[in-house]
């Protein structure tokens, strides 16, 4: 089928864009580049660069998709926080207008990439998809609008839809600086030989999850006749901060201890999703063991 992939040239998107095209699709990634990478668009996409917030109603026109798979995002949580005008426009009306476009030029599926955050502090470990929604961050509140969204699209114009909610997603060509995810900090802290700093106890936990084994669980709904809702994408293995720093140093063979700094202001204490309606509904559950992806994932760095 034709797939415009919104922020494709970014982590999850190009990994999702390559899975795609392997599996034999004709791809149209959108991507402004301001997160995203133009050297992570792989060969036989085409690329518009292009902002989500103008709801891209052109190359909806030019590429005509038959789904779209909706990765852009502005995933800074602490900037949310600060710019929480900033994170809706881009999550929010971003969104809404690519719906807009979907309704317009007949797309007949979208698979949106939501996330863990929306549940904020766990109630249940790990937590199914009917856990209550109580996101602590405007991150994690524009995500969940953005599922009500594609309810409404559902029930007003048969819109089909698949919303996915990643766990910790890490893997090849995460970015390491600023505010990125732990698993690229460290790894490229470690490749460097550089000392890491672990916020907190480090007892902090989350649901790692290979951003291969994501891509998979996308291109799955995408190909499949999934039931519209929402879906867990994790492992539902809980995994602190000290923990992973360690997996890594032993990996690394760097004699490398941890810094301890302060906590950070709203940093949630633990998170594991129940993964097993993915399983039951298409078939997807997670592949890479944490070991496995850490190893790639640090190779990766190394080579940097």
């Amino acid at each position: 089928m034709r797939v415009l992939l919104s922020g494709g040239a970014g982590f999850i998107g190009s990994h999702v864009a390559d899975r795609l095209l392997a599996r034999g699709h004709e791809v149209a990634i959108v991507d402004d580049l301001s997160s995203g990478k133009r050297e992570n668009v792989p060969d036989g996409a085409i690329f518009y660069e292009w902002d989500i917030r103008k709801g891209c109603a052109e190359v909806f026109g030019e590429f005509r998709p038959q789904a779209l798979c909706h990765q852009a995002a502005y995933m800074t949580i602490r900037r949310s926080i600060l710019e929480p005008d900033f994170d809706a426009e881009v999550n929010v009306l971003g969104t809404i207008r690519l719906l807009e476009s979907c309704v317009r030029y007949g797309v007949e599926k979208v698979v949106f990439a939501s996330t863990v955050a929306i549940y904020g502090e766990q109630r249940e470990f790990p937590a199914p998809e009917n856990h209550p929604l109580y996101p602590d961050s405007p991150y994690g509140v524009s995500k969940l609008a953005g599922e009500r969204y594609l309810h409404f699209y559902h029930a007003q114009y048969g819109l089909r839809y698949t919303a996915l909610r990643y766990g910790n997603v890490y893997g090849p060509r995460q970015n390491p600086t600023g505010e990125a995810g732990v698993v690229a900090i460290f790894c490229g802290n470690l490749a460097a030989g550089r000392a890491s700093t672990i916020n907190g106890t480090g007892e902090q936990t989350r649901d790692y999850v290979y951003v291969g084994d994501v891509a998979r669980a996308t291109v799955l709904t995408l190909e499949g006749d999934v039931p519209p809702g929402s879906y867990n994408i994790g492992t539902g293995i809980e995994t602190s901060v000290n923990q992973l720093y360690e997996a890594l140093r032993q990996i690394s063979s760097r004699d490398l201890p941890p810094k301890y700094g302060p906590s950070r202001l709203n940093d949630q204490l633990r998170s594991s999703v129940d993964p097993s309606r993915a399983a039951r509904e298409f078939g997807w559950h997670p592949e890479t063991q944490l070991a496995v992806g850490l190893k790639r994932t640090l190779d990766f760095f190394g080579e940097l």
